[in-house]
C-alpha cells in the first residue's frame, strides 16, 4: 500500500533568494506519492525562473497576482488532492525526515485535527539562532496564545475545508485564527521533534511589521468570545486569555524595538494573570534596561540570561 497522499503548498511573494532552499527542503524529503504545489503572487525578483527549473518535480505552480497569502493557500487547498495538507511559506524549510514523521503521526491518531512539532528559527543566512519548543497543547492552550509555528503543523484536508481554510481577513495571525477553528473540532498531537524551520529576516512580516501582530491578538479575542463553538471556555479562561493576548502584543512590541508600550502592555497582562505573564521576566528586564539606555548594563544582563538561560531554550 503507498503512503497516505501528501499535499504540500507554498505560498510566495518575491522570495527568490529563499524560494530554492524551500523547494529543495521539500523535495530532498523524497516522501513518496507528494504532490506539491506552488502559489505565486505575480513575482519580478526571478521567482518565475526559480520555479520553471522546477516545474517538472512540482505537481502545479502559477504565478499571477493574488490577494495575499491566505488567497494564495486557499487556491492550493482548493486544487489539494492529498489526504493531509503542509503549509510551507517560501522563506521556510522542512528539516529531513518531518514529512514521514507527521505523517506516521497522523496515521497513528486518525481523529486528530492538526499534529505539529518544534520549529528551528534561522536568519537570512540559515543560521539557527532559537528552537521554539512548544508543548502538548490543547484547544485551550491555544485560546490563550500559546503560538505554534506554522510550517511545524501538518492538518487533515478534510477538516481544513470543513472549516473553511484561511480567513483572508487576518494577514499576521491568520495561522493562530485557523489552528483554533480546526482544535475546535478534534485533539491536536505534539510530536516533540523538530520539523521545521522559519526564517527572520529583515523584510518577514514578523520582523517588519511585528507591532501589527498584537492588533489581531485582541480581534481574535473579540472571536472567541462571541464564537459559539469556544464562548463557553472563554468564561472560564478569560483572565488567562486576555493576559496571553497583551504577552503577545508585548512580544511583537519589543521585536519592533517599542520598549515603553512592550512594557505598558506587560503590565496590563500581569493584571489580568501573573502566572501567564512572568515567564516573560527577561523579556521585561530588556525591555526595561533598553529604555533606560543602560548598555553596559544591558550587555552585562544579556550575558547572564545567556548563562541561566541556555539560546536553545529562549522563546
Amino acid at each position: 500500500m503507498p503512503d497516505p497522499h501528501l499535499t504540500i503548498i507554498t505560498p510566495s511573494f518575491n522570495q527568490a533568494q529563499f524560494l530554492e532552499s524551500t523547494i529543495k527542503s521539500v523535495l530532498n524529503q523524497q516522501y513518496p506519492n507528494l504532490e506539491y504545489m506552488v502559489f505565486d503572487g505575480g513575482s519580478t525578483d526571478g521567482s518565475v525562473e526559480m520555479l520553471e527549473r522546477y516545474e517538472e518535480q512540482l505537481a502545479y505552480w502559477i504565478s499571477e497576482p493574488d490577494q495575499g497569502q491566505a488567497h494564495a493557500f486557499n487556491k492550493g487547498l482548493a486544487r489539494a488532492k492529498g489526504k493531509y495538507i503542509g503549509w510551507l511559506n517560501s522563506d521556510d524549510l522542512y528539516l529531513p525526515g518531518s514529512l514521514q514523521s507527521a505523517i506516521q503521526l497522523l496515521e497513528d491518531n486518525p481523529g486528530a485535527a492538526f499534529v505539529y512539532g518544534n520549529v528551528q528559527a534561522i536568519d537570512a543566512a540559515g543560521k539557527v539562532t532559537n528552537i521554539m519548543r512548544y508543548g502538548d497543547w490543547q484547544l485551550e492552550d491555544l485560546m490563550c496564545f500559546n503560538i505554534i509555528g506554522q510550517p511545524g503543523v501538518f492538518m487533515r484536508r478534510d477538516l481544513l475545508q470543513k472549516v473553511g481554510g484561511l480567513d483572508p481577513s487576518y494577514h499576521f495571525l491568520l495561522d493562530h485564527h485557523l489552528w483554533l477553528r480546526l482544535a475546535s473540532q478534534g485533539p491536536i498531537f505534539f510530536s516533540g521533534q523538530n520539523w521545521a524551520a522559519a526564517r527572520f529576516h529583515a523584510a518577514a512580516k514578523n520582523v517588519a511589521q511585528a507591532a501589527s501582530f498584537g492588533k489581531e491578538a485582541f480581534r481574535i479575542v473579540e472571536w472567541m468570545k462571541n464564537e459559539p463553538a469556544l464562548s463557553d471556555l472563554f468564561l472560564k479562561n478569560q483572565k488567562k486569555i486576555y493576559a496571553g493576548a497583551y504577552r503577545m502584543d508585548a512580544r511583537y512590541l519589543l521585536d519592533g524595538g517599542k520598549n515603553r508600550p512592550a512594557l505598558k502592555a506587560y503590565w496590563k497582562g500581569l493584571r489580568y494573570d501573573f502566572l501567564t505573564v512572568i515567564p516573560e521576566w527577561h523579556r521585561m528586564g530588556f525591555a526595561l534596561i533598553s529604555m533606560m539606555g543602560l548598555s553596559r548594563l544591558k550587555q552585562v544582563y544579556l550575558r547572564i540570561r545567556f548563562l541561566v538561560k541556555r539560546p536553545d531554550k529562549i522563546r
